[in-house]
């Protein structure tokens, strides 16, 4: 398989970069000619990461680093992020994966 990597392409990417980049597109009118798409705009992107927040906890993210062949379809769900991924910031602020690494008092 050379040659081959995993681009990371996953459904929690591709919708957070969608909305977000529409939010950006709106923020971008707001300081052209609509000041009030400037807040709007910051709002649709706020709700991109939340978004995409969402979508990895739900396993339609990646775990940090590359994946195994198997997993590079972009369809492919990660049933591991229920138990939360080891070294993993999104994981780690829902609060996931700290009974396998022993809650510290």
């Amino acid at each position: 398989m050379s040659g081959q990597y995993d681009e990371g392409h996953t459904v929690a990417g591709w919708a957070g970069t969608a909305v977000g980049s529409v939010g950006a597109l709106v923020a971008g009118v707001g300081v052209c000619v609509w000041s009030p798409g400037i807040w709007l705009g910051l709002g649709v992107m706020a709700a991109a990461v939340l978004l995409t927040w969402g979508l990895h906890l739900a396993g339609w993210g990646k775990p940090p680093g590359p994946r195994s062949a198997v997993h590079w379809d972009m369809r492919s769900r990660d049933h591991g992020a229920r138990s939360g991924h080891p070294g993993c910031t999104a994981c780690r602020l829902a609060g996931r994966g700290l009974a396998a690494r022993g809650r510290a008092g």
